[in-house]
């Protein structure tokens, strides 16, 4: 099973789509610069697209309409 799931991120996100630009976006940052929000040891996922989505589940990330 996923961490997050996908009902709770949806919740949070109103669109799978922009759900998806915003994670990729985010984990390109995440491995291009090694800057995260949380510690390390406190992810449960290993990859960055799963750190993305645990930060947009926590609210490190928030989506603002322009």
């Amino acid at each position: 099973m996923l961490y997050p799931s996908i009902d709770k991120l949806l919740k949070i996100v109103d669109s799978k789509y922009k759900l998806v630009h915003v994670a990729s976006i985010r984990s390109k940052q995440m491995s291009e610069k090694s800057h995260y929000q949380m510690k390390e040891t406190e992810y449960c996922n290993k990859k960055e697209l799963g750190r993305a989505l645990e930060e947009v589940e926590k609210g490190y990330i928030t989506i603002r309409e322009e």
